[in-house]
This record gives structure tokens, C-alpha cells and sequence, in this order.
């Protein structure tokens, strides 16, 4: 089966604006735009931020890894053949 949808994000911009959220102290962080559209997506990954912030993280590495493991686009499945 192929897939119908393709999803284009902007890993840097995205990642950009995370990391933003990930370190801003003030509690204004949750009115930012990609928390508003994040919640729009997937509620879920605003909770993994929320996580990020809790565990006071600072590095941008770690906000592009989960940007990476999410977003990052992915080779087709293999079709099963049969013999």
C-alpha cells in the first residue's frame, strides 16, 4: 500500500521554535505559535516539551533529536514479496 499523505515540515524551523519553548521560563512560553498548532496536531508532543522543560533541558541537540525521531522523513516500507 502506498502512502496518500505527505508530511512537510521544517526540521530547523521547527526544531528552532521547540527549543525556544524548551527554555523560555516564563509561563507566556504556552502561547507560543508552534505549541498553538502543535495541540492542533498532536497534543502529545506539546506533553514531551512540557517534559523537556520539567527535566530542564538546555541543549538544542536534544530538542533536534526528538524533532528527528518525529518529523524526519523515512525511506519507503519494504513490500513483502512473494515467493
Amino acid at each position: 500500500m502506498t502512502s496518500f499523505f505527505k508530511l512537510q515540515v521544517d526540521l530547523d524551523d521547527l526544531t528552532d521554535a521547540m527549543y525556544d519553548f524548551v527554555t523560555d521560563p516564563q509561563p507566556s512560553r504556552n502561547h507560543r505559535p508552534v505549541i498553538l498548532e502543535l495541540n492542533d496536531f498532536n497534543h502529545d508532543l506539546v506533553d514531551v516539551l512540557e517534559c523537556m522543560v520539567l527535566d530542564g533541558t538546555e541543549d538544542r541537540e536534544d530538542v533536534a533529536g526528538f524533532v528527528h525521531a518525529v518529523f524526519a522523513p523515512r525511506g519507503p516500507v519494504p513490500r513483502m514479496m512473494e515467493s
